[in-house]
């Protein structure tokens, strides 16, 4: 025999399999109808898992975006100057909000021609000018703005642009002003203006809780096996086309290792399809983005960017895992000349090594206790889940999911193994399970990890979403507060009388605050002055007149070593070097602090209340005006005129609900309690449907024995009873599994964060969802079913 005769039979080395990859990926889109069938559902599957892969690996690209163009603008921090030159700027936040859309407002001053201009802005607006966001914009020119319209009266002279925006609905504006000073350049209190010379401030990143980052973790983990789950069932999909592809191959002459190579290679065609499939989705998907909001503001399509780094891996590794899964499946399939056989010799599984994953991640989970061990420490920072958790919970969840899938197997063959007797149905059932219970434990797989994943999250966001509320609405009518600063003590009667004015205030009560600080013990007391009908509302102390005093003790967060009368008091705010001594009155009573409900809730009920008479407030610097209104609840607009007329006597003046009952959408995991359910089905859906491919798989496989039993006259109540027991059975093994997994990953994530389970109950409905799409895919495979029991399914070549 020649050389290259020789060379040609025993092909070894890179080359061989590439070309051996080649012809499988060629069959793949030549195998005519069945093929392109099977490449599509492959391409499918894969684009489905990859365009999840890639969201996933957006969203902190996203966040990071978002981050760093609030950094630009100054949101976290500003190049403060401490004297005025040509490229100074004077900048003052005057923030406000309009029937529960938060608007970011900034007043400007430039002290030079070459002042810095905010992002996004071309030019910095002259006194009665505004530059406005898009969506502020669009507000104020619609009939809905009309009330914010009066509060924001300048001209519209420009838009800020993209790069000045955290995102595409927020409220925005930069109005020009003549008005502003500095009296503290650091600008520790809210009503002062600050000198800048820079929007490019240190960019401290955005303050995750957590309970988000814990979160966050388990989201990764929940997520990805089902997409790992969703890929591995794709690329098995197979026909009889492809079968007898494999045995024509073995026919003339290939080997058992190169044909496996050339299956393989027709999935990787799927895979690389699939790839495209993803990149599209994921392109369509994002132009949805604005709906992704992240504390009430949506995001910009261009911010969901996977990092590079990021699609690489997804990009190599999906094909990669997509051959191997591939060559997996095919360890247990003779591909003889003649025919392809599945049935292959199986060895009893073992349980030893199924439980070192389960182990290993409760390992990584069970330090994150928020009372845990000290050698937790790098993980955790004064008692409480530290930020850098995230890895390691994410790592943990994974391993703890990935060893429920591990343990089914073993479940269902140690439980079917001791089933004996029953109905024809029955019998037939279980049989099958004990000849060969790894497809049903792998069709149900997917299944199983989605819906103990979906337990534990529900379970978590029910015992971290807990709205606290210190006022509840008792059909009185909301409660808003004010505060504005008053040189030399000054007078709030006059704050009180404006407000009093606006339609919809039932009740108005201003006081006066100053700080206070004493020597021994050395510390921070509050001192309130305000009328008696005032302090009322405040504390209870019962009979008042001028002149009096009372000490207010077991208010909620006070100091327990507070002031007592006789008590020498050194008055002063902000750090200001102004001092004025003043004593606490010896007659000065001890009383309790007043109903959480109360109108003066938040307004200085703890520490010294005073009457105007015990203390003269002209004398004591930088003290402060607060005032607290009760809104009439008839009247849904009463908030917005108490803005406007706020607006009115300092654009920076903030409008406040301290303690009012909390919506949902205020709170950090919103978004989570939103898309909980969504996302659940979408997994559960997208697993249903693999599993009906996987079902239609086995019962192709099954044809001969099931057009057999009907030739015996078998019943086909009695055979498709048989495959409704052979799915239920490792379905309700399955499903115990899910539920004590997800349960004991909620319980730890909940431990680590310090908090109570709320609902036990939590996986009845994920539970319920899971059931229903197995009967679905049961119901759905009959057809295919009776179809299969034909006579003509004996006949062979």
């Amino acid at each position: 025999m020649t050389g290259p005769v020789a060379r040609a039979v025993t092909p070894t080395g890179p080359g061989s399999w590439a070309r051996d990859l080649a012809i499988g990926m060629r069959f793949a889109v030549t195998g005519g109808r069945e093929g392109w069938l099977r490449t599509v559902l492959t391409a499918v599957g894969v684009g489905i898992g990859v365009a999840l892969l890639l969201f996933m690996t957006a969203v902190p690209e996203a966040l990071d975006a978002r981050g760093r163009r609030a950094a630009a603008r100054g949101d976290h921090g500003r190049v403060l100057a401490d004297k005025a030159s040509s490229a100074t700027l004077l900048y003052r936040e005057a923030h406000t909000e309009f029937r529960d859309r938060r608007g970011v407002g900034v007043l400007l001053r430039p002290e030079g021609p070459q002042a810095p201009v905010p992002p996004g802005v071309s030019a910095l607006p002259r006194p009665g000018e505004m530059v406005v966001s898009p969506a502020l914009a669009e507000l104020l020119g619609s009939g809905e703005g009309t009330l914010l319209r009066e509060r924001l009266p300048g001209r519209i002279v420009g838009t800020v642009g993209e790069q000045g925006l955290v995102g595409p609905d927020e409220l925005v504006y930069y109005a020009g002003s003549d008005k502003l000073a500095v009296r503290n350049h650091t600008g520790a209190e809210p009503d002062e203006a600050v000198r800048i010379s820079s929007f490019a401030g240190h960019d401290r990143g955005a303050a995750i809780r957590p309970e988000l980052a814990l979160l966050g973790g388990l989201a990764c983990a929940v997520l990805l096996l089902p997409v790992g789950a969703l890929i591995a069932t794709a690329v098995r999909f197979g026909g009889e086309r492809r079968d007898r592809r494999l045995a024509a191959l073995r026919l003339v002459g290939a080997d058992n290792r190169m044909t496996r190579r050339v299956a393989a290679g027709e999935t990787l065609a799927g895979a690389l399809l699939g790839l495209a499939v993803g990149a599209g989705l994921f392109l369509v998907a994002r132009q949805f983005a604005p709906a992704l909001t992240f504390e009430r503001t949506g995001t910009f399509p261009s911010d969901l960017t996977p990092g590079a780094p990021a699609a690489v891996a997804i990009a190599a590794a999906v094909p990669v895992l997509a051959a191997l899964v591939s060559l997996s499946a095919l360890r247990h399939v003779a591909i003889e000349p003649l025919g392809v056989v599945r049935e292959a010799p199986r060895s009893r599984r073992r349980l030893w090594w199924r439980l070192l994953l389960p182990a290993a991640g409760l390992a990584l989970l069970v330090p994150l206790d928020g009372g845990g061990p000290s050698f937790a420490g790098s993980w955790m920072t004064g008692g409480s889940f530290a930020v850098g958790a995230s890895g390691p919970a994410a790592l943990g969840s994974a391993l703890l999911l990935a060893g429920a899938l591990a343990l089914l197997p073993w479940l269902v063959e140690a439980c079917v193994a001791r089933l004996r007797g029953g109905p024809p149905a029955w019998q037939l059932a279980t049989r099958r399970l004990q000849l060969d219970g790894s497809s049903a434990s792998r069709a149900v797989s997917g299944i199983v990890v989605a819906v103990a994943g979906a337990i534990s999250v529900q379970m978590v966001l029910a015992g971290t979403n807990v709205l606290s509320s210190l006022y509840e609405d008792d059909g009185r009518g909301q409660v808003v507060h004010l505060g504005q600063s008053v040189a030399s003590g000054g007078d709030a009667n006059a704050y009180v009388e404006k407000f009093r004015a606006v339609p919809g205030v039932r009740k108005a009560i201003g006081t006066v605050h100053v700080r206070g600080e004493r020597d021994a013990p050395r510390g921070v007391v509050s001192l309130t002055v305000g009328d008696c009908d005032t302090l009322r509302e405040l504390a209870r102390v019962g009979s008042c007149k001028e002149g009096d005093a009372f000490v207010v003790t077991g208010a909620p967060g006070a100091s327990p070593e507070g002031p007592r009368p006789g008590t020498e008091l050194s008055l002063s705010r902000g750090g200001s070097q102004e001092k004025v001594r003043w004593t606490v009155p010896a007659s000065a009573r001890v009383v309790a602090p007043q109903d959480p409900r109360s109108i003066g809730r938040g307004m200085g009920g703890e520490g010294v209340l005073v009457t105007p008479s015990a203390i003269d407030v002209r004398g004591v610097p930088d003290a402060s005006a607060n005032v607290a209104l009760r809104l009439d609840p008839s009247s849904p607009d009463a908030v917005e005129r108490v803005r406007n007329v706020a607006a009115g006597i300092d654009p920076g003046m903030y409008v406040f609900t301290p303690g009012f009952v909390s919506q949902e959408e205020d709170t950090d995991f919103w978004v989570l309690l939103r898309a909980l359910p969504a996302g659940a089905g979408l997994t559960l859906a997208l697993i249903g449907a693999s599993l009906l491919l996987a079902t239609y798989e086995q019962l192709r496989e099954r044809k001969r024995l099931l057009a057999t039993l009907s030739a015996f006259g078998t019943r086909r109540s009695t055979v498709a009873w048989s495959v409704v027991w052979q799915t239920a059975v490792p379905v309700v093994l399955g499903m115990v599994l899910a539920v004590a997994t997800g349960i004991g990953l909620g319980l730890v994530m909940l431990r680590a964060m310090s908090r109570g389970v709320r609902d036990w109950f939590a996986f009845v409905p994920v539970v319920g969802w899971g059931l229903g799409v197995i009967a679905l895919v049961t119901v759905a495979t009959l057809p295919v079913l009776w179809r299969m029991m034909r006579p003509e399914g004996l006949r062979a070549e």
